[in-house]
């Protein structure tokens, strides 16, 4: 996922009409801002790409706007593009009420490798969010993605209630968020594992924030694929395990390459091998195209739980697919 152009603050767009932007987003604005009020959540999405004309998601964080542009394929000069997505900033501040230097825009690409983790050229701003009940470190300028994939809200409050007197497993932890939620929840211990130093520092400080005992609630650096041979050959066991890998990587600190499609049944049956009787493993992906392998609904009780994980405050609810898989 690559930021867009740096929009230039002194273009003046011309002959863009952004009249049904401005007004779509103001009765949206309305709507999702008292429901995240009754939710207590302070991000969330209040607008996503509803009109074809302007394919932008855009989400609050605090008093702050994330604007992210998908790509079309529009043939476009990068002058055009410019003058365009100053027009869609410009109408976003205004009926928000919010200064452009709060307002970030970029545009999403197929992440490959190393990408997802590579900094944008901006410095951002870091500031807590509120989630929950809980907090957490997010920076909309800095990094590609912000800190707190808003998508699985619902999944990470599943498993704080869930947790409870459970063991918890993080794999592809990204920021750390569903450890948080698994700490707070009253899981009795959690291992987070993710390969990359940038996201498990920020996790450590996500656990600052939330005053979460790292005796207890373990990080570890690791390549996946290689922490999960090594965990099945130690005989490690959790009730409770969270698997959310990346569509595709090539990351150069990897063993291997990892194309979700291909390598989910290994990753499954190896997760399947730590959990316990009775536990639960939720399974994530964001590849739209994906289908789970027959043999794992063979040899696991497997519900399709997506109607539920997808947030209300996402008109796209095909964003994700999530399972929730257990022993029969």
């Amino acid at each position: 996922m690559k930021p867009a152009v740096q929009l230039p603050d002194t273009l003046i767009p011309v002959g863009i009409d952004t009249a049904p932007l401005r007004n779509r987003l103001g009765k949206n604005a309305k709507h999702w801002g008292k429901w995240a009020r009754r939710q207590q959540i302070s991000c969330y999405r209040i607008y996503d790409r509803d009109i074809p004309e302007f394919p932008v998601a855009i989400d609050m964080y605090e008093d702050k706007v994330c604007i992210q542009e998908f790509d079309t394929g529009w043939k476009q000069t990068d002058a055009e593009h410019a003058a365009w997505g100053v027009a869609v900033k410009t109408a976003v501040s205004d009926v928000l009420g919010v200064s452009e230097s709060q307002v970030w825009f970029k545009l999403r690409q197929r992440q490959k490798g190393e990408e997802q983790y590579e900094k944008t050229g901006e410095m951002g701003e870091d500031f807590i969010a509120h989630e929950g009940g809980h907090l957490f470190w997010v920076n909309l300028g800095a990094y590609l993605d912000t800190g707190l994939f808003l998508d699985h809200r619902p999944t990470r409050m599943r498993v704080g209630s869930m947790a409870q007197g459970k063991r918890f497993l993080n794999l592809f932890a990204y920021t750390g968020s569903f450890s948080v939620y698994a700490a707070k929840g009253g899981a009795v211990s959690s291992e987070t594992v993710d390969l990359s130093n940038t996201y498990q520092a920020w996790t450590a400080r996500n656990f600052e924030l939330n005053q979460i005992d790292r005796t207890q609630h373990i990080l570890t650096r690791a390549d996946v694929f290689t922490w999960l041979r090594e965990a099945v050959d130690e005989g490690k066991r959790f009730d409770l395990i969270v698997l959310d890998p990346p569509t595709f990587s090539n990351s150069k600190k990897m063993l291997g390459i990892l194309d979700i499609q291909r390598d989910h049944p290994w990753l499954i049956r190896q997760c399947l091998s730590l959990l316990t009787r009775g536990g639960t493993l939720f399974f994530s992906t964001n590849l739209r195209s994906f289908e789970l392998d027959p043999g794992i609904q063979a040899m696991a009780d497997v519900k399709n739980i997506s109607a539920q994980s997808v947030p209300e405050d996402f008109r796209n609810k095909k964003i994700h697919q999530c399972f929730s898989i257990q022993h029969r």
